[in-house]
């Protein structure tokens, strides 16, 4: 079978490769149609690894996926050939203790698409439990059911928030991430949210939207726009999503006494965390890894309007040209947030 296959770091080829592709009676099939690239996709295909999780063989790309179901196990119900589908791409094992917590995300033995030795789904067919497979409304394209993954990421920040309606927030980041987390946070009831970054282009996509406040820190202290916006008090959450060690310095100046910072990017350097200044507002700390039991959440908020990420989707490549995708975004284009490739007819 056909796939973009990250040979090593730097070396992308469409090629075939084996995939073992056993449908079981609880899993099924799925004809891949619209793939995301996502920045993970990228970094290993930059780097080679991401923190602990190193490429040592031949890997599939690919996560934030929808697609058609062409294949059902014996036991699924609720699901039918045919139907439209996103999958949640992590697999945890059910009977662990982290399952059973409810907080399935940060399973240890959790298989991950597109996370080594884990293949992705670039690639014509996947195989998938069903449990983890959802049907797309009919309002839902098949570009924003391969948007549901990241703008999951959003929902799980917004969740972690505890947010109260009227709460003002700030976003420290304007990527594809930075903008989920915006819009997630508006959607769970913030009156506005304040977000930041150089990027003249990506603060001029995320500002279209109604509540979303565009900062350029490279002209404005966002400390300072904060204070003035707040009467002096501050957000009432601060969510860190540029995954920049840098973000962290004075990041406890933004944020009012007694609010909460929620922590979303990943930063690949060590951090400087100025915990008198968290303890003296008594800040409460949250982190994000992943998701867990959000998408239907997700993909309801998207059906019903109140969510629209088609803006977001700023290039479109076909299967064909996979390694052009990636290239491009690798070359990380300031006017870029989410690249696709479609692997079917190209439908919606």
């Amino acid at each position: 079978m056909q796939a973009l296959v990250l040979e090593k770091k730097g070396v992308l080829n469409l090629r075939e490769i084996d995939l073992q592709q056993v449908v079981g009676p609880d899993d099924v099939r799925i004809a891949i149609h619209t793939v995301g690239v996502c920045g993970s996709d990228v970094h290993y295909y930059t780097h080679g690894a991401i923190g602990p999780f190193v490429l040592h063989e031949p890997m599939v790309l690919g996560h934030e996926a929808a697609g058609t179901i062409v294949e059902t196990g014996s036991n699924v119900r609720g699901l039918a050939l045919g139907d439209r589908v996103c999958m949640e791409p992590g697999i945890p094992d059910m009977s662990s203790r982290a399952s059973k917590l409810g907080i399935y995300n940060v399973d240890p033995s959790v298989r991950f698409w597109a996370t080594p030795p884990i293949h992705g789904v670039l690639t014509p067919f996947v195989v998938h439990p069903a449990a983890f497979t959802y049907r797309l409304p009919e309002a839902v394209s098949f570009a924003e059911g391969a948007m549901v993954e990241p703008f999951a990421i959003g929902m799980q920040a917004a969740a972690r928030a505890r947010i109260a309606p009227g709460d003002v927030a700030a976003v420290i980041g304007c990527g594809p991430i930075g903008i989920m987390v915006a819009l997630a946070a508006l959607a769970g009831g913030c009156s506005r949210v304040f977000i930041s970054d150089f990027s003249v282009e990506k603060l001029a996509i995320a500002g279209r939207y109604p509540g979303i406040v565009p900062v350029n820190i490279a002209g404005q202290s966002f400390a300072e726009v904060l204070a003035r916006e707040t009467d002096g008090w501050g957000a009432d959450i601060v969510f860190e999503a540029s995954g920049s060690a840098k973000a962290y310095r004075g990041i406890f100046d933004l944020v009012r006494p007694g609010g909460a910072m929620v922590m979303v990017g990943l930063p690949v350097e060590p951090v400087e965390l100025d915990v008198p200044g968290a303890i003296s507002k008594e800040v409460r700390i949250e982190t994000v890894f992943r998701y867990a039991n959000i998408f239907d959440r997700a993909l309801a908020l998207i059906a019903s309007g109140k969510v629209d990420l088609k803006p977001l989707i700023t290039g479109t490549f076909d299967f064909a040209d996979s390694i052009q995708a990636f290239e491009r975004a690798a070359a990380a284009h300031p006017s870029d947030v989410k690249l696709q490739i479609l692997m079917g007819s190209g439908a919606v």
